[in-house]
């Protein structure tokens, strides 16, 4: 969590910018002049913005990235206040959405059934790790670094680094990302397991660009059910996610089950293996 050197005054430019083609939408924090740092307006159009892309019968795929130097440097300190109350002015959350904290929902992302990818440009701290981490799967640009320096400036995390940190890193390296407030290079973060991968930092967007199509290529309903499935599992004990899994893949198989588009399916993998094996 840092405080960007001030401006004078707030730039008009919108604060976030939405790009989308090909059933991808691509999601940019757009407040350079500081360092994208997420103040209340930025965290409610975050949340505005994910709500109406889930309904967006266009988009399959959403990729969150933020606009160069940084993805963001976290927290507005200039307005700390306003984002511990951030939950006002943010839309509603959808029906079913998880409840408690002081948002709708808990962390920084309200509950979307389309997979989001984070597409982390640069520097990535604190509030803004918590927000990383509420994607689905993280792909990182040699530049990118990451930290939770919540310790450092004295506050508690309310938006889930002690949640999503130790799943993704487990529970010593992200206890020593936490106390510490070290940066975490790209590299690092790819060996712990915080990133899927590393890439130039020219070729960021359009490497998430790829793993979207491969994601829209599928059958949506089932990468939907699929990024639930994860999610209730992983939020469980493993003795109580058993019945959950089995219990959605008897749910699937039962009315609209279709044999014949499976086998056909089927096929289709097993020529895109081939392919992918040349």
């Amino acid at each position: 969590m840092t405080d960007p050197t001030p401006t004078p005054s707030e730039p008009t430019a919108p604060i976030i910018l939405v790009d989308i083609a090909d059933r991808v939408a691509v999601v940019t924090l757009n407040r350079p002049h500081r360092r994208n740092a997420l103040n209340s307006a930025l965290y409610a159009q975050i949340a505005e913005v994910m709500l109406e892309l889930d309904a967006d019968d266009a988009v399959d795929v959403i990729v969150l990235t933020g606009t160069d130097p940084a993805f963001s440097a976290g927290v507005d300190l200039k307005e700390f206040g306003g984002v511990l109350t951030r939950g006002e002015g943010a839309p509603s959350a959808p029906e079913g959405a998880r409840g408690g904290g002081r948002t709708p929902w808990n962390g920084p992302i309200p509950p979307v059934a389309k997979p989001i990818i984070g597409a982390i440009n640069g520097p990535c701290v604190t509030g803004a790790l918590e927000l990383a981490l509420a994607c689905d799967f993280l792909v990182a640009s040699e530049r990118a670094r990451f930290a939770d320096t919540h310790a450092r400036v004295g506050v508690m995390p309310g938006d889930g680094v002690t949640v999503r940190l130790p799943q993704a890193i487990g529970i010593r390296r992200a206890k020593e990302m936490s106390v510490t407030g070290n940066y975490v290079d790209a590299a690092t973060a790819l060996a712990w397991g915080l990133v899927n991968h590393v890439v130039a930092h020219d070729d960021l967007v359009p490497f998430c660009r790829r793993l979207a199509a491969d994601i829209v290529t599928n059958d949506q309903a089932g990468v939907r059910t699929m990024i639930d499935t994860y999610d209730r599992v992983c939020a469980t004990t493993e003795d109580e996610a058993w019945p959950i899994e089995l219990a959605v893949s008897v749910g699937w198989e039962g009315a609209g089950y279709d044999g014949d588009e499976i086998a056909r399916r089927r096929t289709s993998v097993i020529e895109r293996g081939r392919s992918q094996q040349r």
